[in-house]
């Protein structure tokens, strides 16, 4: 179940959905009230939940979802960036994180491992070390395998990008920056760098400038 309030995002995540085999989407709510009343009728075993909207907040739903000891699991996805937001979705249980923009090889990585979770605990096996550090401890240093790199990442192109912010004069870089650097596109370059970020080799802080929009830079980890 979806529960997002802009429609765009929706479409976004329908689509994202619709890619990955063994998910369907059952319900679509836009605001908390209809999200906790669906939920109840539906029983969703996912939802994907936004975190602020027009009236209520998302971490409200998903602490509701938790007293009530209704049994969907939760996958955040938000434009928050703040650790207190991180700090409550741990409180409460949530399965994943997912900042937005959502690129969909972090999105299908989601949803996969969930998959996997989902039919693990439906056999009813016992309980060993082995199974939970597979849901418990993520170690990002694997990510770093061609073998691990997702659908969509070309490793060559992947390398050329690591390169860039390996120079001690980069401080900090926008896609279109970086697009111009390797010669991709600025969505192209988005996606790796995004990608760069899910497994903590970036960050990212917003260049607000004199005027406009605030520009997404991008910044290599100490």
């Amino acid at each position: 179940m979806i529960v997002e309030d802009d429609l765009k995002i929706i479409d976004i995540h329908k689509m994202f959905i619709n890619k990955i085999a063994g998910f369907e989407v059952v319900g679509v709510a836009d605001d908390i009230e209809d999200a906790s009343e669906m939920i109840e009728i539906l029983k969703p075993d996912l939802i994907l939940l936004d975190l602020f909207f027009p009236k209520g907040n998302g971490m409200d739903l998903a602490h509701n979802i938790r007293i009530n000891k209704q049994s969907s699991d939760i996958i955040l996805i938000t434009a928050a960036q703040e650790m207190e937001s991180l700090r409550d979705a741990l409180r409460v249980g949530i399965f994943d994180f997912i900042i937005k923009p959502v690129i969909f090889s972090r999105f299908e990585e989601s949803l996969l491992r969930y998959k996997v979770y989902k039919e693990s605990v439906s056999k009813n096996i016992i309980l060993e070390q082995e199974f939970v550090d597979k849901y418990f401890i993520k170690d990002v240093r694997k990510t770093t395998y061609a073998d691990d790199i997702p659908k969509g990442i070309d490793i060559v192109t992947l390398k050329k990008i690591k390169k860039i912010f390996l120079d001690v004069d980069v401080a900090g870089l926008s896609a279109i920056e970086v697009g111009k650097k390797v010669g991709s596109s600025r969505s192209t370059a988005r996606r790796y760098l995004e990608y760069l970020v899910s497994i903590d080799y970036l960050y990212t802080d917003h260049d607000y400038g004199i005027v406009g929009r605030p520009v997404r830079k991008y910044f290599k980890k100490k």
